[in-house]
């Protein structure tokens, strides 16, 4: 997987985390506050001295070379950063032997010196400069332990503190950077993962509702072709069938492309009007179908058990789904004669039976790839994968020769009754928007 590295974009409303730019301001003043004091003092202790212009033209150009230092950032440091920090720390050492006072401002350049070196140049820049610290205090104010211990002391715990913190800033890069990168891998693995389950969901559309309407307009032509010269008005009324179902077929094309809403739902009748004109097309096609060959027409008649709810427009499209893809294999393998839809409304579920009186088969069988479900990949996968995003179940009772029932179950936990129609014509629930 190619994931691309994007520097992650921060919200407007998430306060900025302060950078290096600040340390470097406080360095920058601190230096040249010290810088100051030194000058002051020198020129407090002795007025009148030979090198006074030396000490402020030096202090000067120290104080404005620290101030416009090179920046440092994330590529390496350059050659001529490092001459710089060369010429500015001979020209800070050449004030501190002329006045040891100086000596006070070491602390900044040893936090340039960390930044601009290496571990190692840096370290050894610092112990020179701790030296001559040393060397400086002790003309000052003579050979005092503190003033000999306490410069080594600061130097190395300020050093420690440094290098602990850009260690622990380069491990927190490292882990932000990873942090983006598997963001990214779980964004476009989401998406890919979003697409496919798209695709089998509109794969499971059109296997229910477009072939299925495809197969029967074949089958009526075919069986229009078989007594076009023989009986005439049959043929015309294969060919009317046929029509019919191709113009149900084209209304559902157009549903896919406007919110993929099942056709017959989308006319306002509700789960049991479709399951009604489900079973009107089937039955008009398997008469069809058997004025043209040997096998008994198929019938398919639909009823309604308990009292009416309300259903989610999501649970109705995926009923109304698993009947046509049930009728579809009853036409197709069951060789059944007749065939029931049966809606029942329950306390706390929803359940639609398909029965068909046809040869049957062995259930634990249709679940292999090589079952008589059709080998497409669909029909009852298609109808479980369906049920169980909505946390319904779908039971199979069949044997060979004893047809089958295909139950499906649908939970309702929030489904409210119908009211009574005595009620009045206006006490019908408004169904709700169709997804």
């Amino acid at each position: 997987m190619d994931v691309k590295h994007q520097r992650p974009r921060r919200d407007d409303t998430e306060p900025a985390a302060p950078g290096p730019g600040w340390m470097d301001a406080a360095m920058s003043v601190s230096f040249v506050v010290l810088l100051v004091g030194a000058m002051a003092r020198f020129l407090i202790r002795h007025p009148g001295a030979s090198d006074t212009p030396v000490v402020v033209t030096l202090t000067a150009l120290v104080a404005l070379a620290y101030v416009v230092r090179p920046g440092v950032g994330d590529a390496p440091v350059s050659h001529w950063t490092r001459l710089w920090l060369a010429g500015f720390t001979c020209a800070w050492i050449v004030l501190v032997g002329i006045a040891p006072s100086f000596a006070w401002s070491a602390v900044p350049i040893v936090y340039t010196a960390l930044r601009l070196l290496s571990e190692r140049a840096a370290l050894v820049l610092i112990a020179l400069l701790t030296v001559l610290v040393v060397v400086a205090q002790v003309r000052i104010s003579g050979a005092d332990p503190l003033l000999i211990l306490g410069p080594p002391a600061v130097a190395g715990l300020a050093s420690a503190v440094f290098l602990h913190m850009r260690r622990q800033s380069e491990r927190q890069r490292t882990l932000i950077g990873d942090l983006i990168r598997t963001r990214a891998g779980l964004a476009a693995s989401e998406r890919r993962a979003g697409t496919l389950a798209e695709r089998e969901r509109l794969s499971m559309e059109i296997h229910d509702t477009l072939a299925q309407g495809l197969s029967s307009q074949r089958m009526l032509l075919q069986a229009a072709d078989r007594v076009w010269a023989a009986d005439p008005a049959a043929a015309h009324r294969h060919v009317v069938t046929a029509s019919a179902i191709a113009e149900r077929n084209l209304a559902e094309a157009r549903r896919f492309v406007h919110d993929l809403a099942p056709a017959d739902l989308a006319e306002g009748g509700g789960l049991e009007a479709a399951l009604h004109a489900l079973a009107e097309r089937e039955s008009a096609a398997g008469e069809a179908a058997g004025t043209a060959s040997d096998r008994r027409a198929l019938r398919v008649r639909c009823t309604a058990d308990g009292r009416p709810v309300v259903l989610p427009a999501i649970v109705e499209a995926a009923l109304l789904r698993v009947a046509q893809g049930a009728v579809a294999n009853i036409r197709e393998h069951a060789h059944a004669t007749d065939a029931t839809l049966t809606l029942s409304y329950l306390d706390d579920q929803v359940v639609l039976d398909v029965a068909d009186n046809g040869r049957g088969f062995v259930p634990e069988a249709a679940r292999r790839p090589e079952s008589a479900d059709g080998g497409r990949g669909h029909g009852l996968s298609a109808m479980r994968a369906r049920l169980r995003q909505l946390g319904g179940t779908l039971a199979i009772e069949s044997s060979p020769g004893d047809g089958t029932v295909v139950s499906a179950s649908v939970p309702l936990p929030d489904s409210r009754p119908e009211p009574d129609p005595a009620s009045g014509p206006d006490s019908r629930p408004v169904p709700g928007p169709k997804e």
